[in-house]
């Protein structure tokens, strides 16, 4: 029948990545660092945290093995620890959804009302491949830089009204951003509707592109 107590410190074990995963802000800085390794600063920015309250949660998330550190001077930069880690947080938002009404609903509040027209990878990867969209990249520039569907025009949301005269005007538009759960290609489209533009967004983003192996490529445009 086995040793009951190392039964039990073995689902102990494993019941450490389950307790790392659950805090919010733990799973946006999982959220962050599927788009690219990135340092304690950046992440407490971009996550709203202050730097020590980062630092505590990043120490969980690589206590648990879910992420890896590279020093750089006196600079800590994280990234996940492998692509089944990537997996898993897409997975855990995916049942998430499945199962739990209440995450459906957070989801609508905070991405707004079903008024956006969405798009497959499969049907962007036709487009891509035909030339026949002008698709961009609405996330922060680093996160392009660290890695992009090929072909796309970095135009973070923050940029993209004063930078409208890039795009052409008779031809479709798509926008992408970070996932299932990201609001920036959202507002992208809402924000090229309401000039006149012809827009669509990814229905996910780049975690599930590269969860899917499809082409990426890296640094500035």
């Amino acid at each position: 029948m086995g040793d009951p107590t190392r039964k039990a410190a073995l689902f102990d074990a494993v019941a450490r990545t389950g307790k790392a995963l659950s805090n919010g802000k733990r799973l946006e800085l999982l959220d962050l660092l599927a788009q690219g390794e990135r340092s304690v600063d950046a992440l407490a920015k971009t996550a709203g945290l202050g730097l020590t309250t980062a630092s505590a949660h990043l120490q969980t998330l690589k206590q648990a093995g879910l992420v890896a550190t590279r020093r750089d001077g006196v600079r800590i930069h994280y990234r996940l620890a492998g692509e089944d880690v990537a997996a898993l947080y897409a997975l855990l938002q995916q049942v998430s959804r499945t199962h739990l009404a209440t995450t459906l609903q957070a989801r609508s509040a905070y991405l707004g009302p079903e008024d956006t027209d969405q798009l497959t990878r499969e049907e962007l990867l036709e487009r891509v491949k035909s030339g026949t969209a002008t698709v961009i990249d609405v996330r922060p520039a680093e996160e392009y830089d660290a890695g992009h569907i090929p072909g796309s025009l970095s135009i973070p949301l923050d940029q993209l009204e004063a930078r409208l005269a890039e795009l052409p005007d008779d031809a479709e538009i798509v926008a992408y951003c970070r996932g299932t759960n990201c609001v920036l290609s959202h507002d992208a489209v809402r924000l090229l509707a309401a000039h006149g533009r012809q827009a669509l967004r990814l229905a996910d983003g780049m975690l599930e592109w590269r969860l899917h192996d499809l082409p990426v490529e890296a640094g500035a445009a």
